[in-house]
């Protein structure tokens, strides 16, 4: 019935606002008028890139928004004229809800309407049109917009266009005769599900965290949508091996953390499900290309932005690189290819370029948004673009990547971001025919279940259509470059703020320093580190992980669980603690026990014991003395040092475990010896040295009297009455400094001929008899002591 178009007719509703009593306005929801009285939407376009002979068929629903009825209703499809450029697809896009005048009138005349009398206030209804294409009155080649219009009228409107939505309809009846190649990523990446825990059992059962895997890989869930849509489809697999490794282990024996961080073991059942995931895509990825991203992923904007604080993270980028192949040849038995680095969103500056490269891949997949195009080029250049030192920078479409970004859930919004996907593909083609292209296409890095759904049906419609041939991404970086594309790499000045504040803080590079060093001391003294070193080393890949970003508490509660573990396994290796000890004897032995509660053994290690006082009590004739320590998984072994007691008195002795290199490995044991008995031997040799002193002083003395005597009696003419002659200074002889004139010399010693007494013996304390054999042997044969297992 023909409806005249009514674009400016939008009538105002009356009573928008009332005043209540205080003065004061409240607010009123306005009732909606003109061409958003009514919500149309596009739930299916079929077929999604129409020929000539088909019959185009467009379903969806329509509600009324208002509170008013609806009548004399029509929905129609309207045809409006061909767009001339990817730009001019990004306007039409925001033009929802609005009557531009240019709709053109309904396609197909009165045949093709779909009539309702009356829609009720808030009421919906499902419409469907269908029409042949060849009614459409299509020109030529092009990108067509299409608004599925209603038309009626309410109490207070006219008849008019009350409600619209627009989409696109990709028009190309002859094949192009050169087709755009495009490559489409297709990833495989989630987030870290396991800790770095495992089970001390000869398999090293691991642990997860959570079992949110299951989720993702069950029927259903996003990555078993992944890997059963990506099998029938013409794309390029790109594979984070951590995700293969993760859903290997869970195929398998394993555990997960459960509340309260109580570790129980998974299900069978949950082990089924992981291996049928396995095992379909190894069927999926069997002869396909594949891209291997370095094991987990890492943030490579993250570690080219963090400095000198990154230095350990980026010798693990290579390490993850080389990770990555094993993992991929073990599980899935393919040859993947490790050329391509994947900054996050693709955005890039110098410093993203250097540390993406630094582990040896030549690809850098970029996106236009951020390698923007700085020439007048009038048509959309091939993706690969030679940037210096054998680098190529592989710029991803950026419309066409974020395609499917939003929430594709309902099926309105998935079916126009499909037609709007195709449209802007074929405009590409569009701009310059003559050239051929290639395209490449790098999606989220983990889309959801609907995501992936939408996306696979515009791969489909887009592989069906006759201006594009698929590619994958491995040619794609061959690809002759566009001699007018821009090869200059974006300044750091013009890296988004919004991502960059996503990226790891500084401290957090210091947390995988910290671990890196702890691991470092740790494998020198195992006699297995691969046990340890190669867990520990993915385990610090996952904390350098790209899904990290936005997850700031996250990411440093895993760093925080790597470094816990971590320590309470080198805190296996301990000394057991010491009580003070009495000591009764010039010699005797002191044993100090190693405990080693680790599953494999330990050695380069050695155990030390320093006196502090060494002239009183020696370690084997010295200050201190070592002993090479080897102990098995599991067990114990003491170590008996000799010691030589020189004197009564208290000496703090202290225990140290130590590397081969001399570094200090856990924690000093110290504890005190108190000697309480010195033999008589040590006492006679004392005392003999005391006499000697004597003997020696009385000799001196008799002498020195000798001579004065004969002094004397030169002065005095030899008289004979015998007295004495008068001194200098007195009346007694002058002898010699010390020499008191009284058969007394203050020579050294106090005479009582007893050597150092005891000092500080802090009361009475139980003693032990001195050894009445010779000194025990530094490791005793003897069986071990109640409670002490021994290395056998």
């Amino acid at each position: 019935m023909g409806l005249p178009l009514l674009a400016g007719l939008l009538a105002q509703p009356g009573g928008a606002g009332a005043y209540a009593a205080s003065g004061q306005s409240t607010a009123v929801k306005a009732e909606p008028t003109g061409p958003r009285t009514v919500s149309v939407s596009i739930n299916s376009f079929s077929p999604q890139v129409p020929s000539e002979g088909d019959t185009l068929t467009i379903r969806g629903k329509i509600e009324n928004e208002s509170s008013q009825t609806v009548t004399d209703a029509s929905v129609a499809l309207h045809v409006g004229q061909s767009l001339g450029s990817r730009t001019q697809i990004d306007s039409a896009t925001g033009q929802t809800n609005s009557v531009t005048g240019a709709e053109g009138p309904p396609a197909g005349g009165d045949e093709y309407l779909q009539e309702f009398e009356k829609i009720a206030p808030h009421g919906t209804e499902d419409f469907q049109l269908s029409i042949p294409v060849k009614e459409l009155d299509l020109g030529g080649e092009g990108v067509y917009q299409l608004g599925v219009a209603l038309t009626g009228r309410t109490e207070s409107q006219y008849n008019q266009i009350l409600g619209i939505e627009r989409t696109f309809l990709p028009w190309q009846p002859d094949a192009a005769s050169d087709p755009t190649k495009v490559s489409y990523m297709w990833p495989l990446v989630s987030r870290t599900h396991l800790t770095a825990e495992s089970a001390s059992d000869a398999n090293q059962t691991p642990v997860f965290k959570d079992e949110d895997l299951l989720e993702e890989i069950a029927p259903g869930g996003r990555l078993e949508r992944m890997v059963s849509e990506g099998s029938t489809l013409p794309v390029t697999w790109v594979i984070d091996p951590d995700l293969v490794a993760s859903a290997a282990l869970m195929a398998q024996p394993y555990n997960v953390q459960g509340p309260g961080d109580k570790v129980v073991a998974g299900s069978e059942d949950n082990q089924e499900i992981a291996r049928k995931w396995l095992n379909s895509l190894v069927d999926a990825v069997e002869d396909e290309k594949v891209v291997a991203l370095p094991f987990a992923d890492p943030d490579l904007a993250s570690m080219a932005h963090g400095g000198n604080a990154v230095r350990v993270s980026l010798s693990h980028l290579k390490d993850a690189t080389e990770a990555s192949v094993t993992t991929l040849e073990t599980l899935l038995h393919i040859k993947p290819n490790t050329d391509f680095a994947w900054p996050a969103e693709g955005a890039v500056d110098p410093k993203i370029i250097d540390t993406a490269t630094s582990a040896g891949a030549h690809n850098v997949i970029a996106r236009s948004d951020s390698f923007q195009e700085t020439g007048n080029l009038s048509y959309t250049p091939t993706a690969a673009r030679p940037i210096g030192d054998g680098t190529t920078a592989v710029v991803a479409d950026a419309r066409l990547s974020k395609a499917f970004q939003g929430d594709m859930t309902s099926a309105e919004k998935s079916t126009l971001a499909t037609q709007q996907f195709l449209a802007q593909s074929l405009m590409i083609n569009l701009q310059d025919p003559e050239k051929q292209r290639s395209v490449v296409i790098a999606p989220q890095r983990m889309p959801s279940a609907a995501q992936v759904m939408t996306m696979a049906s515009a791969i489909r419609a887009l592989d069906s259509g006759s201006w594009s041939q698929s590619e994958n991404l491995i040619t794609s970086a061959k690809e002759k470059p566009d001699p007018g594309a821009t090869t200059d790499v974006p300044s750091a000045d013009t890296y988004p703020a919004a991502l960059r504040k996503q990226e790891m803080a500084l401290t957090g590079f210091g947390e995988i320093e910290e671990i890196q060093k702890k691991l470092d001391d740790f494998k020198v003294i195992l006699t297995r580190p691969d046990r340890v070193v190669v867990p520990f080393g993915r385990a610090i890949d996952r904390a350098l992980s790209t899904s990290w970003r936005g997850l700031p508490k996250e990411a440093h509660a895993y760093r925080k669980s790597v470094d816990k573990y971590l320590t309470s396994l080198t805190g296996s290796v301990v000394l057991i603690d010491k009580s003070d000890a009495q000591l009764s004897g010039r010699s005797a032995t002191i044993p100090v026990t190693v405990q080693n509660n680790l599953a494999q053994g330990v050695k380069n290690l050695r155990l030390r014991l320093t006196s502090t006082k060494p002239n009183r009590l020696k370690i084997n004739g010295e200050r201190f003395d070592e002993q090479q320590v080897e102990v098995a998984g599991g067990h114990a072994q003491s170590l008996k040092f000799s010691t030589t007691a020189n004197a009564t008195g208290p000496v703090d002795v202290v225990a140290q475990l130590v590397t081969a290199d001399g570094k200090e490995y856990g924690d000093p044991v110290p504890f005190t010896v108190r000697v309480t008995e010195v033999p008589a031997t040590v006492l006679a040799v004392i005392a003999g040295g005391f006499l000697l002193l004597v003997l020696a002083g009385f000799r001196m003395y008799q002498r020195r009297k000798r001579i004065v005597a004969a002094r004397a009696e030169e002065r005095n003419g030899g008289a004979a009455d015998g007295g004495a002659a008068d001194g200098p200074e007195g009346g007694t002889p002058d002898g010699p400094e010390g020499d008191t004139g009284d058969g007394t010399d203050s020579g050294p010693g106090d005479g009582t001929g007893s050597g150092p007494g005891p000092e500080d013996e802090g009361g009475p304390q139980p003693e032990q008899p001195s050894d009445p054999t010779p000194d025990t042997a530094t490791e005793s044969t003897d069986p071990s002591g109640t409670g002490e297992r021994v290395d056998r």
